[in-house]
């Protein structure tokens, strides 16, 4: 019956994605259909095979071995602080940005990234008829946040038109950055969080290729990745991916603290107001019985849906740290299906100020594109979210 239910989630998201086209007839049904049977694939393969269930260890283990390599660097700054049972969520977790966003300049600078990303998407565009730009960018996606994975094609935003811009940055929100990855896994179980990221990938070009289908004449579709790095040397690419890691771990911490504030107002008020109805209505509440039918639909069981429903859509709100953050001290409560799906969903940049961050890095690309991004920003998030449903929807499949 759960299977049943997971195939009609995925008929469904589809089809609202369909009707959400402005090019119906355009739509490349052949493309969709392979990137949707390699998602059914990895999946399989991660979960239901030893080697796959290795392969998901064994990447594990290089980001748990990454984890303590940064901790030595947060341990020799702050090594002289005294903190609680259970750390600082700032010192042990999103300082370790700094130490990923590194690395990553660095493999950047190296063209090792960039060269695997080209040939990764390459291959994706032949095996399903997507234009390379629009691959690439989907690839990027994994391991570049989303202004980064959006500066990384400037150099062929001339060739974007209004439905090329929308894919590219759906890519962008539906994926997550590798440089926050490390922290992720230190909140929720590691094997959905890097079995999603593929997932996510697929998900979002599907389900954008969908809304915005393309037709790309060849000479407007190549990919350049000579000037995807600015740096002179390796150590101002360390130094410089130092930088933008604090940026980024100062950033999280900001919206953490904004975010969580705001919800505990908002949650006040909400109260105050339905105060003769019944003390426990929040806003969080509110959002898991607003998501739970399509909870169930993707496989969550009917006595945890309203709990999972309403970390989903905290995520939605707020981001993805907020929901994590709550969702860890759920973990020992919920079935593993659960766990699984909800953690996966949560695995992507698809919230309200992500359209306000993509929307920011167009304009500083070309401020005349950026119009049209504001102007489908809703269509945008309503993109990623059913991308997000997608995945969760798959994982649930093979749980």
């Amino acid at each position: 019956m759960s299977i049943l239910l997971g195939i009609l989630a995925i008929i469904i998201t589809l089809g609202l994605a369909f009707l959400m086209s402005n090019k119906k007839k355009k739509i490349n049904l052949k493309g969709i259909g392979i990137m949707l049977v390699l998602q059914l694939l990895i999946t399989w393969f991660m979960f239901s095979t030893t080697i796959g269930a290795s392969i998901i260890k064994g990447i594990s283990a290089v980001f748990n071995k990454l984890i303590e390599f940064g901790t030595e660097g947060v341990n020799f700054v702050l090594g002289g602080f005294e903190v609680a049972e259970g750390g600082v969520f700032f010192f042990n977790v999103l300082l370790l940005i700094i130490f990923f966003a590194t690395l990553l300049s660095v493999l950047t600078y190296l063209k090792i990234l960039p060269a695997i990303i080209k040939y990764v998407g390459a291959a994706i565009s032949k095996v399903t008829g997507l234009p390379r730009i629009e691959s690439f960018n989907g690839v990027n996606s994994i391991f570049f946040g989303q202004s980064e994975a959006l500066i990384a094609i400037r150099s062929q935003f001339h060739h974007l038109n209004e439905n090329r811009l929308y894919i590219v940055s759906a890519s962008a929100m539906g994926s997550v950055s590798a440089s926050i990855v490390g922290a992720y896994i230190q909140i929720l179980p590691p094997e959905y969080i890097l079995v999603a990221l593929p997932l996510n990938m697929f998900s979002a070009l599907m389900i954008a290729s969908i809304i915005a289908p393309v037709e790309v004449p060849k000479e407007e579709d190549k990919v350049d990745i000579s000037d995807v790095s600015q740096d002179k040397s390796i150590f101002e690419a360390m130094g410089n991916g130092a930088l933008e890691g604090g940026k980024i771990a100062l950033i999280v911490a900001a919206m953490l603290i904004a975010f969580i504030a705001s919800l505990e107002l908002v949650n006040w008020i909400i109260q105050f107001v339905f105060s003769g109805f019944s003390a426990d209505i929040t806003l969080e509440t509110i959002l898991g019985y607003i998501l739970a039918p399509i909870g169930i639909l993707m496989g969550i069981a009917p006595s945890e849906v309203i709990e999972a429903g309403s970390i989903m859509g905290t995520k939605i709100v707020t981001n993805e740290f907020v929901a994590m953050t709550q969702f860890q001290p759920l973990l020992d409560e919920m079935s593993e299906k659960t766990i699984g799906i909800v953690t996966v969903f949560l695995t992507s940049f698809a919230n309200f100020s992500s359209i306000g961050i993509i929307a920011g890095t167009v304009k500083g690309i070309d401020s005349k594109k950026a119009v049209s991004v504001s102007q489908f920003g809703m269509k945008l998030l309503i993109g990623s979210i059913l991308a997000s449903i997608l995945s969760a929807t798959i994982v649930g499949l093979f749980l």
